[in-house]
């Protein structure tokens, strides 16, 4: 019997994964794969979450898109839609779909027709209408639809025939195409929809996935494992991984740890101290790249004195992020002066430095008369592409604002309940981060700091700037990047003058594997795909 959501003894890896684990004996079956996660999912549908840890274990594994990005290039590509075509007003887009492409047969939905457009219509319907029976399915809403004010931009999306359809917006936005390229933008199945309607657990959509991936679900123990297996009608052909394992292992020593012994193949989010143990083992290979991402603190502009620029701008010089790349990031990271990461092509070297200054920090608190000032810091459980260590960096923050007289109280809990009391509580501050989808820039700005960002909560620092939301318009209107590039700028100027957060780092994005572990990609953005791979049994030893 396949198991969802539900804990066991964590002697049942070793036969829930087969004897993938080399600690458990020699292999048994088909060629697999396991991979040293994290933390739990929230959830088995992207579109409901934002949480990079969800994102790995869903998007890449079990569903497929309309469009693609080219990681290499940064283009667009053919998912579920062979190709497409633009009005030349800028306001309708059409795609025309794949044939034959099936949905996952499981032991729970067989489903009786292949992928059309009515697939496309549930999947984006169920975001965008509150009418939809699905729409109040999910309790966390839709943050990063909804964080793009993508309800308001879709005027409608009419089904031509069964495998052409085309989107009908409100206005022209030049991200439209990336952000249907992004994790979040999977195609669900209508069939499968409706017969948990029909059956009354509607809710199963989001948890015992169905779709049109490289990977089907087959189970999941919370804290222990994710194992898939390999869904043999992949529309994009075979792929060399039968079985694929998520080990979730929280503490990256343990990660390390297990990477070493061969307890996995591919490990996650490595500390950046222990980069320097790696040299030490020949068969371990660290993969990096420049990651499209950005650690920075949040601050609630909305919650006294932090509604104060004078005081925002004071902890901003009051925190020495040398000294946070230095222990935290070892190397693996440049200082953030803005949100946007070095390489993008909106990169700005102009912006004003809200640079180390003690001193200037505590004459920005005196004249505010702002006296015994006590923050409290939410920070992360756990490690993120962009930063491994939160609670490490939380400690130096907290350290540099005493000596400017201000005390910080380092709250954090279980990434689950993190997350959610990040929705429901009035927290001072939180430590947190964005890893880009696309390589679009505004995929840095609308999802953070838009003011639709912040009613769909995903505006951590709870700011609404008109000018600023104006300028992402005015990028979203264009085309021309020379535009959209004096655009951006200008917004992180804004950004820079106002701070409602305090951009730290940027980091690069490692991923660590052994050497039988090959055509394996690290994506600059976006979450971990595994179909690609290939895994050569015969090595990978010691």
């Amino acid at each position: 019997m396949t198991l969802f959501w539900k804990l066991t003894p964590k002697t049942l890896l070793c036969a829930a994964v087969g004897m993938l684990v080399s600690a458990c004996g020699q292999a048994t079956l088909p060629p697999g794969l396991v991979y040293c996660s994290e933390g739990n999912p929230e959830s088995f549908n992207p579109q409901v979450v934002t949480s990079g840890t969800t994102i790995d274990a869903t998007s890449h594994q079990l569903y497929s898109r309309l469009v693609n990005y080219d990681v290499e290039k940064g283009d667009i590509t053919p998912g579920l839609a062979t190709d497409w075509y633009i009005s030349n007003d800028g306001l309708n887009y059409t795609f025309n779909l794949r044939h034959n492409v099936q949905f996952h047969h499981t032991d729970f939905f067989k489903p009786q027709r292949a992928f059309n457009a009515d697939d496309v219509l549930f999947s984006f319907e169920r975001i965008i209408n509150k009418q939809h029976p699905y729409h109040f399915v999910s309790r966390t809403g839709y943050p990063f639809f909804q964080s793009i004010g993508f309800e308001s931009l879709i005027s409608s999306i009419e089904k031509v025939n069964e495998y052409q359809i085309v989107f009908k917006l409100n206005r022209k936005d030049a991200s439209f195409l990336s952000n249907l390229a992004t994790d979040f933008a999977i195609i669900l199945s209508r069939e499968y929809a409706d017969q948990l309607l029909i059956e009354g657990e509607p809710e199963k959509i989001d948890l015992q996935p169905i779709g049109t991936g490289p990977f089907q679900l087959n189970q999941y123990v919370k804290n222990e494992f994710i194992r898939y297996t390999k869904n043999p009608q992949y529309w994009l052909g075979d792929i060399d991984i039968e079985h694929l394992v998520f080990d979730i292992t929280p503490k990256s020593t343990s990660r390390l740890a297990k990477l070493i012994t061969g307890d996995c193949s591919v490990s996650a989010l490595p500390k950046a101290g222990e980069l320097a143990i790696i040299d030490q083992h020949s068969h371990i290979k660290v993969d990096a790249k420049p990651g499209l991402n950005v650690a920075f603190w949040a601050l609630n502009t909305q919650k006294p004195p932090l509604n104060n620029i004078s005081v925002r701008r004071a902890l901003a010089h009051a925190i020495d992020k040398q000294n946070i790349l230095d222990v935290v990031y070892n190397d693996i990271a440049v200082e953030a002066t803005g949100i946007l990461p070095p390489t993008s092509w909106a990169y700005s070297n102009n912006l004003p430095a809200n640079n180390y200054d003690p001193a200037k920090a505590k004459n920005l608190l005196d004249k505010a008369g702002v006296k015994d000032l006590v923050i409290n810091l939410w920070a992360m459980p756990v490690a993120r592409i962009y930063n491994p260590n939160a609670l490490k960096t939380a400690e130096l923050i907290q350290a540099d604002l005493a000596n400017v007289g201000v005390k910080v109280n380092i709250i954090t809990y279980d990434w689950s309940i993190f997350t959610q009391k990040l929705v429901s509580e009035d927290y001072d501050s939180v430590l947190i981060g964005w890893n880009a989808d696309n390589s679009d820039p505004d995929n840095f700005f609308t999802p953070l700091l838009s003011c639709s960002a912040l009613e769909s909560n995903n505006n951590r620092s709870k700011w609404c700037q008109k000018d600023f939301d104006h300028l992402l318009t005015l990028a979203q209107n264009t085309t021309n990047r020379a535009d959209r590039k004096s655009y951006y700028q200008a917004a992180e100027a804004i950004l820079s003058d106002q701070v409602p957060l305090i951009p730290i780092a940027h980091a690069e994005k490692v991923l660590l594997k052994r050497n039988n572990i090959t055509s394996m990609q690290v994506r600059p953005y976006g979450g971990i795909a595994f179909a690609k791979i290939k895994h050569n049994a015969q090595q990978g030893n010691q």
